[in-house]
């Protein structure tokens, strides 16, 4: 996987790892609990994290359980909407990847029939709707927004995806990766989104298309996609290699 992230100059390396730093921070808070529950010795670093990995999985099992693929999140009367949306990334505005409409491809790779490469024109040729949905960081901040795109599975379906398989995994081009569960990549409000308030996404919001998915916290909705890819294998993410939930529902 691309760890381009890490590789990006000091200044963003050092936020990078000063983000590391409070979530390491934000989990051993807990630790005293977990050893009055497991008996761990806390200075026993790898069996501490060796519990902690367990109940991450376990989280993952139960969100995966609960999850209903008919249920959808709740929408907004489009009055609600800001159009001022929040900016979030590990880098300033000015710093997101500007990518070139003339020379952008989406790379498609994995359980997929029709791998052939797609142009930004190709994408925005698709069928769009829009939706009024919630933003959650897991930050702790929400927002409201109006997104226009295609509908993932409708994506899939043209590209000849095994909808089958477990896991869709996506690369972006500031290096961040991840993945999602197959049910929500065909959930019905899991969108390719294009626009944002009406408006061609601008490039801090991840143009040409970032996946927005309403039943998921915010660092699961990767911006500036440049590969997708099928598979059954786990491929881990950015942030659940760092202690984070990968199934992560909002």
């Amino acid at each position: 996987m691309n760890a381009g992230i890490l590789r990006t100059g000091g200044a963003r390396a050092s936020l990078v790892a000063d983000i590391e730093a409070r979530l390491l921070s934000k989990r051993t808070l807990g630790l005293g609990a977990l050893t009055l529950l497991t008996g761990c010795d806390i200075s026993d670093n790898d069996q501490v994290q060796k519990v902690l990995t367990t109940v991450s999985r376990w989280n993952d099992r139960a969100q995966a359980l609960l999850f209903d693929p008919r249920r959808l999140a709740p929408t907004f009367d489009e009055s609600r909407a800001v159009r001022d949306f929040r900016y979030n990334a590990y880098f300033g505005p000015d710093d997101a990847p500007k990518l070139d409409p003339d020379t952008y491809r989406l790379r498609l790779s994995g359980l997929i029939a029709d791998k052939k490469p797609w142009t930004v024109a190709d994408l925005y040729a698709l069928p769009q709707q829009a939706q009024v949905t919630r933003h959650v960081c897991v930050e702790g901040w929400s927002m409201i927004g109006k997104w226009t795109g295609t509908p993932l599975s409708v994506f899939l379906q043209r590209i000849g995806a095994d909808t089958t398989a477990k896991y869709l995994g996506y690369e972006c081009a500031d290096g961040y990766y991840d993945s999602i569960d197959m049910p929500t990549a065909l959930h019905p409000q899991t969108i390719m989104a294009f626009k944002l308030s009406d408006q061609v996404l601008p490039a801090k919001y991840g143009y040409p298309f970032k996946i927005r998915i309403p039943t998921k916290l915010g660092f699961k909705q990767p911006k500036w996609v440049t590969t997708l890819y099928v598979t059954n294998r786990p491929t881990g993410g950015f942030w659940v290699d760092r202690g984070y939930n990968w199934f992560s529902g909002s």
